[in-house]
């Protein structure tokens, strides 16, 4: 599997930040490394040269920067430790690329809506990866930011993910049920159950945030809500049981798709 020099699409590119998160990443010949970025301001330690080292071993391109200028590339500049990796991640798509794909082959999608935990996040996006969604509708605006936190929850499936980056929610919502697919949104108080829902096409399945669910805008944009029935007194499930249910409903009946 190639490790560098892959065609670069900047949609596809993830920059990860932290000199332990560069590491682990360096260190995974699985993961496509394009160039390190390095503050000048590094002092020499075991951290920095055992980061330089494994880029060398790779023959990963190292630009020099001021710290000012990789805070910038990073956009984490209080935690990213003066170093940051582009990380070439071929599943990462556009809406638009989305939007014309689902015409041709029913897709399903989950979206995230004000979901803040990295944890829950990084679960959600190992979940969807296992049960085979076809993408990951990720707002950079609302929920938690695509950083070593999610990377480490997600147990590194990130750069193997079908993500879908957008802004904001709601456009993109908009921009894929123009071009076709339903909008489910999951909702403690719907009627019809999840299981019980049978889609004609391509649908993207909303998950709400931690505390306050599905928001209202993104609620009165869907075509239908949807519940997860529970036995006893249980009122909800962690948004990252359900996202994981969601993408196992079809899974398991068409393993492969």
């Amino acid at each position: 599997m190639p490790t560098t020099k892959t065609p670069e699409n900047r949609h596809q590119i993830l920059t990860v930040f932290g000199r332990n998160a560069v590491f682990e990443a360096l260190s995974d010949t699985a993961i496509i490394c394009q160039r390190l970025h390095w503050a000048t301001s590094n002092k020499p330690s075991p951290a920095t040269e055992r980061i330089l080292t494994a880029a060398a071993s790779r023959d990963i391109p190292i630009r020099e920067h001021t710290r000012a200028t990789l805070a910038r590339i990073s956009r984490h500049g209080k935690q990213d430790q003066g170093v940051a990796l582009d990380i070439c991640c071929p599943q990462f798509a556009t809406v638009e690329e989305l939007g014309r794909q689902a015409t041709v082959k029913p897709a399903r999608i989950l979206a995230l809506d004000g979901i803040t935990n990295p944890q829950n996040v990084g679960m959600i996006i190992r979940a969807a990866v296992a049960g085979g969604v076809d993408g990951i509708l990720y707002p950079r605006r609302g929920v938690a930011a695509l950083g070593p936190l999610v990377i480490k929850a997600s147990a590194g499936m990130v750069f193997q993910a079908p993500i879908i980056l957008c802004d904001r929610l709601f456009p993109a919502l908009d921009l894929l049920q123009r071009a076709g697919l339903s909008i489910a949104s999951l909702e403690g108080g719907a009627s019809t159950s999840l299981f019980d829902y049978q889609p004609g096409g391509g649908v993207v399945y909303v998950l709400g945030g931690e505390t306050g669910g599905v928001s209202a805008d993104i609620s009165g944009l869907a075509d239908v809500r949807l519940t997860i029935p529970m036995a006893g007194n249980v009122e909800s499930l962690n948004v990252a049981v359900a996202a994981a249910l969601v993408a196992y409903r079809d899974y398991l009946s068409h393993p492969g798709r």
